[in-house]
This record gives structure tokens, C-alpha cells and sequence, in this order.
């Protein structure tokens, strides 16, 4: 679930600062989340500046197996965002409902990414004013803390009153209390891999972008599954193909909640998303 696509263009100033002057931006939808393609090149408005020039510098030189990732275009002037746009080379392909192959391009990356240090913004709080990035970060701590959603800072509201953000904060609350305590060590991960790993035939699947999480590398698998389940009429036998992961049961019910917990925080969230994840919710229940 990539955060809102913009229809933006990108300005002339912007274009000519990337060495892209007199190109005609073509626009990419979702796959992208609003991109411009300008020949080889993909321009993209950000939504937080020091995520994505972040992602920018692990992207420049991180390899993974059998996966297309999308590197960053600096800048004549050597910088990765220029007036909050940024440039990532274009990689061909469109999301398809290929499930398993999503999960296993993940388990790739994090195989990857398990060496990379923390982030010190992924250590910060919330903070007013209440943005896109501060409902996901409150949503991954309602996941793993003892009280769910109690820490929300002022500001923040449950799903402005709606009756199914209601209904997930109960639901959160119920699967709270199957959650037992875990030992697979938190890492460098990609929250948003659903809906973002792009197709192209037989070639391999392209990444162009990493969502960062400090969580353990079956959590981010787990929020695949989930998505997968609730949005992308994967099959129920998701969940079993992919039993070997660490402590899979678990990071499945916490990845759970995290999504339940974005549905309730989320301002843009609609009451069309919440039987998929109640469905997804029995469906984890029967392997706890």
C-alpha cells in the first residue's frame, strides 16, 4: 500500500538541475507512486527528505541476487533530491498479483540489507504535525508495544471515528493479547513490498525504492502475506508456503496488527479495506 501518487509535474528547473532539460515527462501511476519517466530516467516527488535521500545512498551501491533495483541519479550538482524531487534510473514492469515471488524477492533484499546500520530517523517519535510518515511509524509501534496505540502523540486521531477504524482498534486489541515474545533480531527492512515489486516477463523483479523498518527480516515477509491476503486475493496456502521463516506465526500476527493499525490511523483509509483484513485476521488466528 504505497502512500498517495502525486500529479504533479516535475518543474523545468527541476528537469534541467537532473540534466534532463527539454525531455517531455511521461507519467508512470502507481507502480511508481506518481513518477515521471523521462527517457531512462524516473523523477519522483518525495514525501520526507532525509527517507529518501537515505534510500538514495543504499541504493547507489547495494547488490541483491536476482533482483532489477532502481539506482539514483544525482544531480549536476552531486545531490539526490532537488526541491523535493528525486531520480532513480527506470526499471521496466507493472505489479502483478506474483505473491510468492514477491516474498522470496524480499527475502533477497533483506539478505542484503541485514548488514546496514539504523537509520536515526527510524529511532525518532512521532511528531506534530501529523504526517503520512508519522502514521506508519505509529502503526509499526502499536505492533510491537505492550499497550497499542497508547503512545499516539496529540494530534493523531483513530480513522476520524469511522465505525471499521473502530472495529480494527478492537480487533488490535483481541490480537494483542496472542502476541508471546520473539528473539529474531531487528533489521534494515522493506515495510512495502506489496503492490511495489514490479513484473516484466521472465526477467527478474524490480525494486525501486526501500520503505525502511527496523523489524526482523520475517515481519517485512509477513506484511507481503498480509497485504497479499486482505487486497490481492493471494490464496490461503500464502501463509503455509512460507511456514519456514522465523517465528512465522508470530511475525505474521504482528504484521497484522501493524496494517490493522495503519487502517485505523490513516486519513485517507476506507471502510472497502477493512473485510479483507478482518478475513486475513481468522486466517492467522487458525495458525497461532
Amino acid at each position: 500500500m504505497a502512500d498517495g501518487v502525486s500529479e504533479e509535474r516535475p518543474p523545468e528547473h527541476v528537469l534541467a538541475t537532473f540534466g534532463l532539460k527539454g525531455q517531455d515527462p511521461e507519467p508512470l501511476g502507481a507502480g511508481w507512486e506518481g513518477g515521471f519517466r523521462c527517457g531512462e530516467v524516473v523523477l519522483s516527488v518525495i514525501a520526507d527528505h532525509a527517507r529518501a535521500a537515505w534510500s538514495a545512498k543504499v541504493r547507489e551501491t547495494l547488490s541483491i541476487d536476482g533482483v532489477r533495483l532502481a539506482r539514483p541519479v544525482r544531480s549536476t550538482d552531486g545531490r539526490y533530491v532537488v526541491s523535493s524531487w528525486r531520480a532513480d534510473t527506470f526499471v521496466a514492469g507493472t505489479p502483478e498479483p506474483r505473491h510468492d515471488e514477491v516474498v522470496s524477492a524480499g527475502v533477497r533484499l533483506h539478505e542484503a540489507t541485514a548488514k546496514l546500520e539504523r537509520p536515526r530517523f527510524l529511532t525518532q517519535a512521532p511528531v506534530a504535525p501529523w504526517s503520512d510518515v508519522d502514521v506508519f511509524i505509529a502503526a509499526d509501534r502499536a505492533a510491537w508495544e505492550d499497550r497499542p496505540l497508547h503512545s499516539l502523540p496529540a494530534g493523531a486521531l483513530v480513522s476520524p471515528g469511522s465505525a471499521d477504524g473502530e472495529r480494527s482498534v478492537d480487533l488490535i486489541n483481541q490480537l494483542a493479547g496472542l502476541r508471546r515474545p520473539t528473539k529474531s533480531p531487528p533489521q534494515l527492512v522493506h515495510g512495502d513490498l506489496y503492490g511495489t515489486v514490479l513484473f516484466a516477463g521472465t526477467a527478474a523483479p524490480g525494486i525501486t525504492d526501500i520503505t525502511p523498518y527496523w523489524r526482523p527480516a520475517s515481519w517485512a515477509a509477513g506484511v507481503v502475506v498480509v497485504d497479499a491476503l486482505a487486497w490481492g486475493e493471494a490464496d490461503d496456502g500464502l501463509i503455509e508456503r512460507w511456514d519456514a521463516l522465523p517465528e512465522w506465526p508470530q511475525m505474521l500476527l504482528r504484521a497484522l496488527m501493524f496494517r490493522l493499525a495503519v487502517h485505523a490511523l490513516h486519513p485517507r483509509s476506507t471502510s472497502a479495506a477493512f473485510p479483507g483484513l478482518a478475513r486475513t485476521a481468522a486466517l492467522i488466528r487458525l495458525v497461532l
